[in-house]
């Protein structure tokens, strides 16, 4: 069976959309700051119509990557470290937790309007249904951790200390500066969207340019942005 062409009603070519659609969730710019970037290339767009791009794409692009990246994710089980950062939602308070691994790929993020013991135990089997079980989890702190991986039989694996969650707290930073930039966000819904989509686009981007040589994050970085010219093509 062929498989389904999501561009073929559209009128703008499916570069453009991969384009539009990586600018405003990779970098910290607003949709404005993307049909700007996008008219000095030529290209005549409201940014109205990137935000339709992206809220129609960016969960299938990230839907892709997810399950390109399946093989390498099996490695993530040795240590995950769990976090939870406040989001405001029209005065409201919500969390966002968030599981990374060892090497800063970011897991699964989930949102909840409380953070006791029921929305650590969801987060965790979400997270764990989707990944398997970790060996190891480092976290805050926080009682709803222990709470919950006692009753999901995971206490023993449980490990807290001062600076050993520096991975987690390092991670939030990229989302950060996106939630500035769209100067926050107005419904739950659309934050749970939008962090899973972050996630999946910051881990196809994320180099660690850091621990690398030049040549070798040059080749990284080549081989990752061909491969998003190439999501979801017919």
């Amino acid at each position: 069976m062929a498989k389904r062409d999501p561009f073929k009603y559209f009128k703008t070519s499916p570069e453009i959309i991969r384009l539009a659609v990586m600018l405003y969730i990779r970098f910290p710019l607003s949709l404005r700051n993307v049909e700007d970037l996008l008219h000095e290339r030529g290209v005549e767009i409201s940014h109205e119509t990137v935000r339709f791009w992206w809220r129609r794409f960016g969960p299938m692009f990230a839907a892709e990557i997810r399950k390109r990246r399946i093989e390498a994710m099996r490695a993530s089980r040795w240590r995950w470290h769990l976090d939870e950062i406040f989001v405001k939602i029209n005065g409201e308070t919500h969390y966002l937790w968030r599981a990374v691994d060892h090497e800063g790929e970011v897991l699964e993020s989930f949102v909840t309007k409380k953070r006791d013991k029921n929305a650590a135990l969801k987060f965790l089997k979400k997270a764990m249904k989707k990944h398997g079980r970790s060996d190891a989890l480092v976290t805050d702190k926080l009682r709803s951790y222990g709470a919950a991986l006692k009753e999901i039989g995971a206490a023993d694996r449980q490990e807290t200390g001062r600076w050993l969650n520096n991975r987690a707290e390092n991670s939030h930073l990229p989302f950060r500066r996106r939630e500035r930039a769209m100067l926050r966000f107005r419904r739950m819904r659309s934050l749970q969207k939008f962090a899973s989509v972050h996630a999946s686009v910051y881990n196809h981007f994320n180099q660690e340019r850091g621990l690398s040589s030049r040549d070798t994050f040059k080749a990284n970085r080549a081989a990752a942005l061909t491969e998003w010219r190439g999501l979801c093509a017919a």
